[in-house]
């Protein structure tokens, strides 16, 4: 019978690399597509300037 323990550690470090080496890897893809141009607001940084404009727009409207 085989028991499935914790992976050693060199295992673990190996895991530990390949996230970080995949985090990089998105990292510098995400900065290529920048310097093309593709560069996108995210959509919470788009949806809380709405919200603070209308906002500021209500509290002219309500306290003027």
């Amino acid at each position: 019978m085989t028991t499935s323990g914790p992976p050693d550690r060199s295992e673990r470090g190996a895991e530990r690399q390949n996230w970080v080496e995949r985090r990089r890897e998105k990292i510098r893809a995400e900065i290529d597509r920048n310097r093309r141009g593709e560069y996108t607001v995210p959509t919470w940084v788009l949806a809380l300037a709405l919200v603070l404009i209308v906002g500021g727009w209500l509290a002219l409207i309500f306290l003027a």
